[in-house]
């Protein structure tokens, strides 16, 4: 009577569950499953089961059990008696089949349970009241997308195939007139990254700082998707504390990879945990915002990377100083952490979930930023604050809405800097931030355009009343940037306010300054015209300066390196046009850290005037394109068939391009990463070269082409969407290969 279950196999049937799960991608032979969605399995016994079925089924529960110390105080431990749904546990095993040998069971884990690796065990009390344990099996428990009670369960079917299994990203950055794509390989469904992404949780519950913000997390808490992302957000936005990226801004990366380097989030996340959660170097909030989309998605949390152009840091109003001879003026280092500029783009995540700690009506995308920055509260941490209160400038929201509002609506005043140190307040045409945010599309490699979830029309009644509600909300706090926003703003500007000074001080001067393209092809002289006109009627003697300089991805501008000055009499309003070069041999080596030039005009009255009107400022920022790739690819390609890329690279500089390789990937396409060493380019002269693949998955897949060089500050990647036609049979062993 007293004799226990003797279980001989525990049948976790993984490759079934977890295509149900949508998780085969993942594996086939280890279980990984969702939050709120069954599973099943079945037990195997070594003996006939004694006493019969039903008897034996009320004395026995499974039990499941998380994290380091499972306990059932912090619901990290449960017990599930099989024979009873009403459990207050929320979990649910139901028996599908039974006979003296073996027992099929479903299992259902809540859709708010903790999530994290789990073990399943069997306990029996037998007749004599004697309890036995014995392992059965363990898996991983994700968020859930799919069901309607978990709190990231999103309606959209495409959408849930894009930001929870998409696995080929794109990147956007550079200028808002020209957007440069960036591949990239989220690498989600990898079969180490569901251990490597619960790694990142549990590294988080040993070395988080025990008074840090937020705390460290609880097993309990691992079952909100809110407080998931702020803790993955800490990791990646802090400096410390095992942070996961080291940031580097100078263009010197000698010492470790440089950020444009990356083809993806897995080398990132492997060497990390491979070197014992040492910082890797390098990255930038892009390649930040990249990894924890990966992070992100293979949790089950649908995630999407955004890129806003011309964002603010740091602060609702953006002061830029420019020196006499048309220079932006950046901080020295020792002043950067407080210094609040212009970056020419940031890129952030979003990531959908219901917001039950906030009222009614927030719930969908959550904006969260991992570029590492201090927003002296502890760890760092950034979001996730919901995108509609950013529209509806709802600063009292948490997470750090003011954060994100003040990077799409900050306000951007001009000074000059006179000789003697004095500051002038100048003119110019107005610089708006928050400009075509954007994200890869659904199903598709275009880029969507989707300012309007941020920001109402510029112009419009409604973006009026939400910038006065913001900037009543920052007046009535006594201290910038209490309760979590991180923004600042200067008590005596508000809206409305550099109109007061241009009624105290007429405009009388205009002046445009235009490139001819805002993506130059490096290697190209870029020709410049400056428009100046002045509103008054009589003859008017102008100087016009002109000045160039690299400008870094975090706004800062670099040493100027050019400059030209003018000397033009305007008069009866006409505008006159000034025409000029800046030659490739004046801007090629001043290119240290970014492919980014920021050109500035400054207009001004010629001495010896007795008074002067304030100066006009107007500035262009130029994007320079690396070397151009010319990439043919057969009309028709059918899977199994041997195929080939034909790959053409012209080096348009006046010098060689050295040590030249070309570096091809792609899921489905091609077995791992193929690196083709070409050696050097000589100035002016084309390369080709042919790839050979052979397709292993049909459908849409991505071929990426990386051409790097030591001569190219930054390499330059292209994507070429190939559609394979089926196979008539899929026997072929290179099916079950590994992509």
């Amino acid at each position: 009577m007293g004799q226990a279950l003797q279980v001989k196999r525990c049948d976790v049937q993984a490759a079934g569950n977890n295509q149900a799960h949508h998780t085969a991608a993942i594996s086939t032979e280890r279980l990984v499953v969702r939050r709120g969605q069954p599973f099943a399995l079945t037990l195997h016994f070594g003996s006939p089961v004694p006493g019969g079925g039903l008897r034996q089924l009320r004395r026995t529960s499974l039990v499941a059990q998380t994290g380091p110390r499972p306990s059932k105080a912090d619901g990290s431990l449960v017990e599930i008696p099989i024979s009873r749904l009403d459990n207050w546990t929320g979990w649910e095993v139901a028996v599908d089949a039974q006979d003296a040998s073996s027992w099929s069971l479903v299992v259902t884990a809540p859709p708010d349970a903790p999530v994290g690796h789990y073990a399943l065990l069997l306990r029996h009390v037998s007749a004599l009241g004697q309890a036995t344990q014995c392992p059965l099996a363990s898996f991983a428990l994700l968020f859930n997308p799919w069901c309607r009670g978990d709190s990231v369960f999103l309606p959209n079917e495409a959408q849930r195939q894009e930001y929870v299994l998409n696995q080929d990203g794109t990147i956007y950055w550079g200028l808002e007139e020209a957007p440069q794509e960036q591949p990239w390989d989220f690498g989600q469904l990898s079969g180490d990254m569901v251990d490597i992404s619960l790694a990142l949780l549990e590294v988080i519950r040993l070395f988080w700082p025990p008074d840090a913000t937020p705390p460290p997390p609880r097993p309990w808490e691992l079952r909100s998707p809110l407080h998931v992302c702020r803790l993955l957000n800490a990791l990646l936005n802090s400096e410390a504390h095992r942070a996961l990226l080291e940031g580097c801004w100078t263009g010197e990366h000698s010492d470790g990879t440089p950020p444009f380097q990356w083809p993806g989030s897995l080398p990132i996340l492997r060497q990390w945990l491979a070197t014992r959660c040492r910082p890797v170097r390098y990255g930038q909030g892009w390649v930040s915002a990249a990894v924890l989309c990966s992070v992100l998605r293979t949790l089950g949390i649908p995630t999407r990377v955004v890129s806003n152009f011309s964002s603010s840091a740091g602060a609702l109003s953006v002061e830029e100083r420019f020196d006499e001879n048309a220079a932006l003026i950046s901080s020295t280092s020792e002043e950067e952490e407080d210094e609040a500029r212009v970056w020419p783009f940031r890129v952030w995540n979003e990531c959908w979930m219901s917001r039950q700690d906030l009222e009614p009506g927030y719930h969908g995308w959550q904006a969260i930023d991992a570029t590492p920055q201090d927003t002296g509260r502890g760890l760092h941490c950034c979001g996730p604050a919901p995108v509609k209160a950013i529209r509806e400038g709802r600063l009292d929201l948490p997470y750090d809405v003011a954060t994100f509002f003040a990077a799409t609506n900050a306000t951007c005043i001009p000074w000059v800097r006179l000789e003697s140190g004095a500051l002038e307040p100048a003119f110019s045409s107005p610089k708006y931030v928050g400009n075509y945010i954007s994200t890869k599309g659904v199903g598709s490699e275009r880029c969507e355009d989707i300012t309007h979830n941020y920001k109402a029309p510029e112009g419009s009644a409604e973006e009026t009343a939400v910038l006065e509600k913001a900037w009543q909300t920052l007046a009535e706090r006594q201290e910038p940037g209490r309760g979590g926003t991180g923004c600042r703003a200067p008590p005596w500007l508000r809206p409305g306010a550099q109109a007061e000074v241009e009624a105290e001080e007429p405009l009388l001067l205009f002046a445009r300054l235009q490139a001819e393209e805002s993506s130059l092809a490096l290697g190209r002289d870029a020709r410049l015209s400056v428009a100046v006109a002045s509103a008054s009627s009589r003859e008017r003697p102008l100087q016009v300066v002109l000045g160039a300089q690299a400008l870094r991805y975090d706004g800062r501008a670099l040493q100027q390196f050019w400059k030209e000055e003018f000397h033009v009499t305007v008069r009866d309003r006409h505008e006159h046009v000034l025409r000029t070069t800046l030659p490739y041999a004046e801007y090629g080596p001043a290119l240290k850290s970014s492919l980014l030039l920021k050109v500035t005009a400054l207009v001004r009255d010629r001495p010896p005037l007795s008074t002067r009107s304030p100066a006009f400022l107007a500035w262009q920022e130029i994007h320079l394109a690396a070397p151009g790739l010319l990439v043919q690819i057969p009309e028709s390609v059918t899977q199994f068939q041997p195929t080939e890329a034909k790959v053409q690279l012209h080096n348009p500089l006046p010098e060689p391009l050295a040590d030249c390789v070309v570096s091809v990937s792609g899921r489905g396409l091609v077995h791992k990463e193929r690196s083709y060493r070409l050696g050097p380019i000589e100035a002016g002269a084309t390369r080709h070269l042919s790839i050979p693949f052979t397709p292993t998955q049909a459908g849409a897949r991505r071929l990426t082409i990386h051409v790097g060089s030591s001569s190219l500050l930054q390499p330059r990647r292209t994507l070429e969407t190939i559609r394979v036609a089926r196979a008539a049979t899929q026997s072929s062993p290179l099916s079950r290969e590994a992509q």
